[in-house]
């Protein structure tokens, strides 16, 4: 049951140091139910929030022994890698609930493979595929879906493994640089992420949200963690997450509870909305980001509580997730150079923060002089709140215009087209 119901002050321990983690550290602490935040080892902008720790995120070990050592009853772990690595399982097995899924269960995100697989299982609409281990099956899976191509690493590659192009031979480039790979069709259709908050058997669904991977206008260049994002979504159909719930997130989370590795934490549904309706483009076992960025100023729920009543097995006594009535819009403010050599150490002065911008830190440090600088090839995320997307996008870009962060750029069409 949620902390509200139980009586129960969290101590909350957010495991993490990029966007993902300082956007879910201030919305839990605005819970009321929340007494302290931690996050470890946390950046420059959650040391308002709360208290940084140092620790390796991705040695278990370490990290239910500091969950233990301040008293946390409740860990949030934001990033892929130490789910993969079992975070979640030493925290649980220490007797601290843990909002994140298993070592086995992440391997929904942790291979393009399995999660395939799974989906084939359950029944779940998503992109007819091959898995690939050399040229030779590359070329065919080429010649049977035709361009585009559509290429991903197995493997974790924080949002870089992925390749859709029309050009055969970086396509078979780019498999070549991976043990496997999973060969898709290409997808028609506009892009929707879907947040789905389960404790293994119940589920519920945050509003949809659209985020931007290519680094240029116009979705050019190569494929970035995120440059922006925006919710809600004003084209996508009425009852679009209703079906995603009954035919994609209810069939995953039984097929995985079949398997013996029941999925609990946060399901990412990227989705395809095609011709054909929804299909999965790929799922993730995290908030994704910059996503999260845009979602969580608009929620009305208290965080800790659900989260918590989803680490504890509980969800099915939380109502439905309430959000407020308002557009958010999200910038990414990335180093010169990202994503292939981005530019650290380019000193930043922030404008102070307001009721309708605030600035995330993404990849930022202080030097030896206090002051602040780039450490990361994403570094702000710059997120604005309004009545319509239109007056969040002003806002956003008018807030950008005021930070002195001469080695920084971003896309100036976020949530351009869809207004």
């Amino acid at each position: 049951m949620s902390a509200a119901q139980t009586g129960i002050p969290l101590t909350v321990l957010v495991i993490g140091s990029g966007g993902r983690e300082h956007a879910l550290a201030l919305a839990i602490s605005h819970d009321p139910t929340v007494a302290a935040v931690h996050i470890a080892p946390g950046n420059p902008g959650t040391t308002a929030i709360g208290t940084n720790h140092p620790v390796d995120i991705c040695d278990p070990d370490a990290v239910a022994a500091l969950a233990i050592q301040i008293g946390a009853n409740l860990v949030v772990v934001g990033p892929e890698a130490p789910l993969v690595a079992g975070v979640a399982d030493a925290v649980r097995a220490a007797g601290i609930a843990c909002f994140g899924p298993s070592a086995a269960a992440a391997q929904l995100e942790g291979s393009k493979a399995f999660a395939k697989q799974v989906m084939a299982e359950a029944g779940v609409p998503t992109a007819g595929h091959r898995v690939c281990h050399d040229q030779q099956e590359l070329a065919a899976a080429f010649d049977e879906f035709g361009a585009p191509y559509v290429v991903k690493h197995d493997g974790l590659a924080a949002g870089k493994g992925v390749l859709v192009t029309n050009d055969r031979d970086a396509a078979l480039a780019h498999g070549a640089g991976a043990d496997q790979v999973v060969v898709e069709e290409y997808l028609d259709g506009p892009e929707a992420s879907l947040f789905v908050i389960t404790d293994g058997i119940n589920a519920l669904a945050l509003q949809p949200a659209q985020d931007f991977k290519r680094v240029g206008d116009g979705d050019e260049g190569p494929n970035t963690g995120g440059m922006g994002a925006y919710s809600p979504l004003p084209w996508l159909v009425p009852g679009t997450v209703d079906e995603v719930m009954t035919s994609v997130v209810a069939p995953t989370l039984a097929r995985m509870r079949d398997l013996g590795t029941p999925f609990a934490g946060l399901l990412y549904v990227g989705l395809a909305i095609t011709s054909r309706g929804p299909k999965v483009v790929e799922f993730n076992a995290r908030f994704g980001d910059p996503e999260t960025e845009a979602l969580l100023p608009l929620l009305r729920s208290p965080l800790g509580q659900v989260l918590y009543a989803a680490a504890t097995g509980e969800l099915a006594k939380i109502g439905p997730l309430e959000f407020d009535d308002q557009a958010a819009v999200c910038v990414v403010l990335a180093a010169e150079g990202y994503p292939a050599s981005p530019r650290k150490g380019g000193r930043i002065v922030l404008p102070a923060d307001d009721d309708q911008v605030h600035v995330i830190h993404a990849g930022t440090a202080f030097d030896e002089n206090g002051h602040l600088i780039a450490n990361g090839g994403r570094v702000l995320v710059v997120v604005g709140t309004g009545p319509r997307l239109a007056d969040a996008r002003t806002a956003v870009y008018g807030r950008i215009a005021e930070i002195d962060f001469p080695d920084g750029f971003c896309r100036s069409d976020i949530a351009a087209q869809v207004i």
